[in-house]
């Protein structure tokens, strides 16, 4: 098992620096198409075109796109993303500094969806067709149509500011002060998860259903094992595969996620992060962030890939990352 996993990771190594590559020229090259001179944002409205001219050397801003980008690269590959565009400080501090806050509310967040979304997906499945299951689909189909900004705001006005149960502003990490991480994380998290939640919930429901009809589970049920053994230790592990793409494809989404609800709960993470070196247009800054975002999912997409095979070694990765694939996107539900 553990040669197949290695074999595994191997062969994706080539795609993995591949689509890095892709990412990092398809962002370089939006920045020079986003209006705004960073050299005119240094120098001010009032500088004269000969000191934007020469902020511009001094930046290496009017070299050509390639040259730019091949030393960026050539840093990059040794660890260096470079310094801000003002030079006050260096790009893997910065991201440093903000990541663990992002990391920490998207796997509060992931731990709140997959709990909430296979407790209720079970529950659904287990009553398929009454009116338990009815409402848990329509509360599901709810909350993947609802956007997370807008659930975030409602949450801030009504938890926050109304019955001022939890701050709605600030953020702590969990291994200076835990009691105030546990309080700031909690409604960010609950606006980040609850698509995800919904999501999972309708993915376990239908799998869940279909395996539930299997004749194996029937044979299981007429040896006279217990219905939490039936469904937890044989029917579960059956329907895993489509949770476990949905889970992966919700890391993704989380990690894109935090950028709209940092900025709605003011949480210096990478995500507000992004937002003011937009604002600014500090190009290193988005550049670096963006490369390790998609450092991170790549290799979310990776691990993925490696749970199917511990999950279910008897299928091929590609297939059963398809297989999985389809039933996520489409969201049958029976």
């Amino acid at each position: 098992m553990w040669a197949v996993l290695l074999r595994t990771c191997v062969q994706r190594a080539g795609s993995i620096v591949l689509t890095l590559v892709l990412a990092t020229v398809i962002t370089f090259g939006l920045q020079k198409l986003v209006p705004g001179d960073p050299a005119l944002a240094i120098a001010g409205e009032d500088a004269t075109a000969q000191r934007v001219a020469e902020i511009r050397a001094d930046l290496g801003l009017d070299r050509p796109f390639v040259v730019q980008y091949l030393d960026w690269l050539r840093g990059a590959v040794t660890g260096d993303l470079g310094t801000t565009i003002r030079g006050d400080a260096s790009v893997w501090d910065l991201i440093g500094q903000r990541l663990p806050a992002t990391l920490t509310l998207a796997a509060v967040a992931l731990l709140f969806s997959i709990i909430i979304g296979v407790g209720a997906g079970v529950a659904a499945a287990l009553r398929h067709g009454s009116k338990a299951d009815t409402a848990v689909t329509a509360v599901a189909t709810l909350g993947v149509a609802v956007p997370n900004f807008w659930l975030g705001m409602v949450i801030v006005v009504v938890f926050g500011l109304t019955l001022n149960w939890l701050p709605v502003s600030g953020y702590a990490l969990p291994w200076e002060d835990f009691a105030a991480w546990a309080r700031h994380v909690t409604l960010p998290a609950i606006a980040l998860g609850t698509a995800g939640a919904a999501e999972i919930a309708r993915q376990v429901r239908s799998a869940l259903v279909e395996v539930l009809r299997s004749d194996f589970i029937r044979t299981h049920r007429a040896k006279g094992l217990p219905q939490r053994a039936v469904v937890w230790r044989h029917a579960m592990k059956n329907a895993s595969l489509p949770l476990v793409t949905v889970v992966g494809l919700q890391i993704s989404h989380l990690l894109g996620g935090t950028v709209v609800i940092e900025s709605v709960f003011a949480i210096p993470g990478i995500g507000s992060l992004i937002v003011q070196s937009a604002n600014q247009r500090d190009y290193p800054v988005i550049q670096g962030v963006v490369f390790v975002t998609a450092l991170l999912i790549i290799l979310t997409n990776l691990a993925v890939d490696l749970v199917y095979r511990y999950v279910d070694p008897r299928i091929g990765v590609r297939p059963a990352r398809r297989a999985g694939l389809r039933r996520a996107q489409r969201g049958v539900t029976v």
